[in-house]
């Protein structure tokens, strides 16, 4: 009898995996030493409470500011990793925010949410200082990070104050994780995902929210995008569920720091100024 693959685990469906995330940190250390930037900043009391902040070039920027949040299911990667995100949000004019946090099972989930919405917090109140507008902030993650943004949109101390998302490949039902590989990496508790599903959390109307899946990604990915898509939809949120051609769940994000990209052109018309 042959075991039938674990559908969340990526490696096992995309052959490239490793190629993928050399090709991230290589991109990233020929971002870090191209752009303007200002590293490891301070956003909460403990050492993984990090962001790092990429500008534009001089006389490109429009105040926008933009927050991407990392995947990894929660465990693995670092802000470093991502760097190269940086590259399309400056293009657009943007301050790009790349954040870290808190690596479970060091750590639960709360703690990490916590971090977040520390995160965002700290975006609002202090990016005027570096020539961002808090008025125009946007946020983008992608897989566990989709979800964490996920959670951001529903928070009550974040009304109004995000005024758009760009959410890829995101988990928004933490309950079949539970039965997964990941299982005995970090144990979700039948409360974690009671509390920090985002299909079990209220929307209100309002907002720009791009969901993104790829077309090569696994069933429960597709379906969970789709679900979360109607549950927006339902909540008067104005939403845009794409599946992208030929994508799977590590190349849609290197598509998102890739100029001209299907992807990186939907992070760019979440940049733009209002018409």
């Amino acid at each position: 009898m042959v075991d039938t693959p674990d559908p969340f685990r990526t490696r096992d469906h995309v052959p490239d995996f490793d190629r993928h995330v050399a090709d991230y940190a290589a991109r990233s250390a020929a971002t870090r030493a191209r752009l303007p930037m200002r590293a490891g900043i301070a956003y909460g009391p403990t050492p993984a409470e990090r962001l790092d902040l990429f500008f534009p070039p001089p006389g490109a920027a429009t105040g926008a500011v933009h927050i991407f949040i990392h995947g990894g299911y929660w465990r693995m990667f670092a802000k470093e990793d991502f760097s190269f995100v940086a590259d399309t949000v400056t293009q657009a004019g943007a301050i790009a925010v790349i954040v870290d946090y808190a690596l479970m099972p060091a750590v639960r989930m709360e703690t990490l949410i916590a971090q977040l919405r520390r995160a965002c917090g700290w975006v609002i109140g202090h990016i005027g200082e570096f020539g961002g507008d808090p008025a125009r902030l946007t946020l983008s993650g992608h897989s566990a990070g989709g979800h964490l943004g996920a959670l951001m949109l529903a928070d009550p101390a974040f009304a109004g104050a995000i005024n758009g998302a760009l959410l890829l490949s995101g988990l928004y039902d933490l309950a079949p994780l539970q039965g997964s590989f990941l299982k005995e990496l970090i144990a979700l508790t039948d409360e974690e995902v009671a509390h920090y599903s985002p299909l079990r959390h209220a929307y209100g109307p309002g907002g720009r929210v791009s969901l993104l899946v790829g077309e090569r990604e696994t069933a429960p990915f597709r379906a969970q995008s789709a679900a979360f898509a109607r549950h927006l939809t339902q909540a008067g949120v104005d939403v845009e569920a794409t599946t992208v051609a030929g994508a799977d769940h590590m190349s849609l994000v290197a598509d998102l720091g890739t100029r001209g990209t299907e992807t990186a052109l939907k992070l760019a018309r979440l940049l733009a100024p209002a018409p």
